[in-house]
């Protein structure tokens, strides 16, 4: 098998087990499912809520300087004239005169090489025509289509009605810098920081959870004095990349620095990056973006609204904070601790007595994220084994998530937690009752301690807190 046919292999027991475990479902599935929009289930809403509330301690709770905010999705339309969107957020659009279908122009580009997002149609050479990717059809010339979704507020659908899903939550936290520097009384350098839902009508949106129409991101606006912000850009790329290590353990060698090229920098940016991780579908791909987005913000929103943001610093000068924006997507964080965990054991792994399966699948999560941190397994349904493994479970429950699971051999309930990334089980059996211990057993090292009852909250206290 192929390299590339390897990885898509790997992409498709990954979704496969998304579905199965509970992680990760298709929206609307049993109406035929809804292109591009899933739902997160049991296991996946956990696991995305562990890095989201990662995310918030790292950048609001330990800090001093950024504060929290959650601005509303629908806002005032004069917000995307201001801030460009209405204008110029708009996707290369093709049309294949053949089979009907639609597809971005700059993707039909990455085949010859050339960077997705960066070029059109027209910089396509002569000798190699761009055809339908499906059908091999003629395709239509290129036309520009607008990615946010528009609504009506209100009972009557008129032009002056038009409000837009917010196609990112950063334009939120820009018109109301006002307001949280005076009522929290900041002085520079202060972010703002919040997670949220955008949503943005894709053409060719794809690759599970990586590109989506409904996404959750997760933004901090840094601001600062343009003098500093060189200093501030560097600082907040280091950081972003170390909390991808140090806190997700997400594989080093799986995460790079990209600094954008000059031909990719949006008009009003200073400097770019993305942190990239290699993902099986799409190679190195953004996983978050650093931008110095200099003052195009603030002095868009002052220009629009007639409201001063200038911010005067101690030495009595007036001038419109520069901007430094990290902004990650939970989703696509969510996707890449998927792929960086799943791990697939040639020849199973020998514990117990059963016949041990060709291939096992482990979920090797930090215990920081994984969805479930315990699971109770009671060796018999009998009511001496039952009793005592509720009473655990009800006990471990009050401060971690758990699972209880008393159906099948222990074996098999070993490798349903392997297989949804269960740092611990604890095994309840017959010796409960007389030593008033149970046997822990590790998820990594397959080790397996006994630990008496009365000790295994603060067991569990040091090895997950």
């Amino acid at each position: 098998m192929k390299k590339q046919d390897k990885k898509m292999d790997l992409m498709s027991k990954l979704v496969s087990l998304c579905k199965r475990r509970g992680f990760l479902f298709q929206s609307s599935e049993i109406y035929g499912g809804l292109n591009s929009f899933y739902d997160y289930g049991p296991l996946g809403v956990e696991l995305k809520n562990n890095i989201k509330r990662l995310w918030w301690k790292e950048m609001v709770q330990k800090r001093s300087d950024i504060l929290g905010f959650d601005s509303s999705i629908l806002m005032h339309p004069k917000i995307w004239e201001a801030s460009g969107h209405l204008k110029s957020f708009t996707d290369p659009l093709v049309d294949c005169k053949k089979c009907k279908k639609r597809f971005r122009a700059d993707h039909l580009l990455i085949p010859s090489s050339v960077k997705p997002d960066l070029g059109t149609m027209k910089q396509k050479p002569k000798e190699e025509p761009v055809v339908c990717p499906d059908c091999g059809g003629e395709l239509t010339e290129e036309r520009k289509f607008n990615l946010m979704f528009k609504t009506f507020m209100g009972p009557i659908e008129e032009e002056s009605a038009v409000v837009y899903l917010r196609p990112e939550t950063a334009q939120g936290i820009f018109v109301n810098f006002k307001n949280v520097k005076d009522s929290m009384r900041m002085k520079l350098p202060f972010g703002i920081a919040q997670i949220g839902k955008s949503f943005r009508n894709e053409v060719t949106p794809g690759n599970f959870i990586f590109r989506t129409r409904e996404f959750e991101q997760m933004e901090c606006e840094y601001f600062c004095s343009p003098k500093d912000s060189d200093k501030y850009y560097r600082y907040w790329l280091d950081q972003r990349l170390k909390w991808y290590i140090d806190v997700l353990n997400i594989k080093k060698e799986n995460l790079r620095l990209r600094d954008h090229e000059k031909d990719e920098l949006a008009h009003y940016a200073k400097a770019c990056s993305d942190i990239e991780y290699n993902f099986p579908f799409a190679g190195w791909s953004e996983l978050e973006g650093v931008s110095n987005r200099r003052d195009f913000d603030l002095s868009q929103h002052s220009k629009f609204s007639g409201e001063n943001l200038d911010y005067t610093d101690e030495t009595g000068n007036k001038f419109i904070p520069y901007v430094i924006e990290p902004s990650a997507g939970a989703d696509r964080s969510t996707l890449a601790v998927l792929v960086d965990a799943y791990t697939e054991i040639k020849g199973g792994r020998t514990e117990t007595t059963e016949s041990v399966k060709d291939l096992e699948v482990v979920m090797k999560f930090d215990k920081k994220i994984a969805p479930v941190k315990v699971a109770v397994l009671p060796l018999s349904k009998k009511e001496e084994l039952t009793k005592p493994a509720l009473d655990i479970f009800d006990s471990l429950r009050q401060n971690w998530f758990c699972q209880y699971d008393a159906t099948g051999s222990i074996g098999k309930r070993y490798r349903r937690q392997d297989e949804i990334g269960t740092p611990y089980c604890v095994t309840v059996d017959f010796e409960t009752q007389n030593d008033k211990a149970v046997t822990v057993r590790d998820r990594d090292t397959m080790k397996q301690e006994r630990i008496k009852l009365a000790e295994l909250i603060n067991y569990f206290k040091d090895k997950l807190e």
